[in-house]
């Protein structure tokens, strides 16, 4: 009786023991699934999942992953191309439209200089004030199109962001005074270096100070920190919260923004993304703050 008792442990302690061995197993070939599919979709490549365990259900799951992989791969390329044949047509269509623009402009001015009635110079100015906006945005879409198009290929050096930032601030020093906006600049006396594409940071700067004038109730902050962060903040009581979390949309506009052509900020996000930095906006006590944060070094 003893006997047949130990050889019953015997046993059970062999079962477990092979439970364990199968469980251990499946675990690690589940951890083998996970990781090669998470390989897969981060790199474009064409190998699929392949699993050094002999089970037939884990090899039946990882075929049906690969099945899926193969899938999600044409839809990518799918994808891809037509993304790439939309923004190629976009670029084609906006630098077609530069040219009989500029002729439509060059005949304005030359019925300007032409003697004409009161009536005819109000239209005139109708025709001119939309033939500036068309061309506005035609220029616009045509440099958003070559942005996407270009992804993020701009020359990267090492770049003081305080001496852009003071640059372009400079730039806009008449156009500001004309608003009756003094900004307040806040920067640290150390230098901020990142390694970033000039141009683009430049114009990210350009653009955040088109937005302010746009909003500005007659303010407006600018904070550069040394940890890389920069904040243009404004009071802006024409704006709400809804319309704020819609800024970076393309070719979303508010009627107090004139003449925008709605890309402005968009532009920004596409080149901060491209560089892989942040950009974002938010809405507090009728404050706009649209603050940047640069990667890290």
């Amino acid at each position: 009786m003893e006997m047949w008792l130990w050889a019953s442990v015997g046993i059970m302690a062999v079962v477990i023991f092979l439970l364990l061995w199968k469980i251990h197993a499946l675990q690690s070939a589940a951890k083998e699934i996970g990781s090669a599919f998470a390989d897969r979709l981060a790199t474009e490549t064409n190998t699929l999942i392949d699993i050094s365990s002999a089970d037939p259900a884990m090899r039946r799951l990882a075929d049906s992953i690969n099945l899926q992989l193969r899938k999600l791969r044409e839809e990518r390329h799918r994808f891809e191309q037509g993304d790439r044949e939309l923004k190629n047509a976009v670029t084609n269509i906006s630098h077609d439209l530069r040219t009989p623009l500029t002729a439509i402009c060059g005949y304005l001015d030359l019925l300007e200089a032409e003697k004409t009635t009161g009536k005819a110079e109000h239209y005139i100015r109708i025709i001119r004030n939309r033939a500036e906006l068309l061309s506005q945005l035609t220029e616009e879409l045509f440099r958003y199109s070559m942005i996407l198009s270009s992804g993020g290929g701009g020359v990267r050096e090492t770049v003081n962001v305080g001496g852009v930032l003071e640059e372009s601030i400079a730039s806009f020093y008449t156009a500001l005074k004309e608003r009756n906006i003094a900004p307040n600049i806040q920067m640290p006396e150390e230098k901020v270096l990142r390694t970033l594409d000039r141009s683009a940071l430049a114009r990210v700067f350009s653009n955040l100070l088109n937005n302010a004038m746009k909003y500005s109730d007659g303010d407006l902050d600018i904070t550069l920190s040394k940890a890389g962060t920069i904040i243009f903040s404004n009071t802006a009581s024409g704006l709400n919260e809804v319309q704020v979390g819609r800024l970076f949309d393309r070719f979303y506009t508010v009627e107090t923004a004139g003449k925008s052509t709605g890309l402005g900020l968009s532009i920004a996000r596409t080149l901060m993304e491209q560089m892989n930095g942040t950009i974002s906006a938010e809405y507090k006590e009728g404050k706009l703050s649209i603050v940047i944060a640069l990667p890290k070094e």
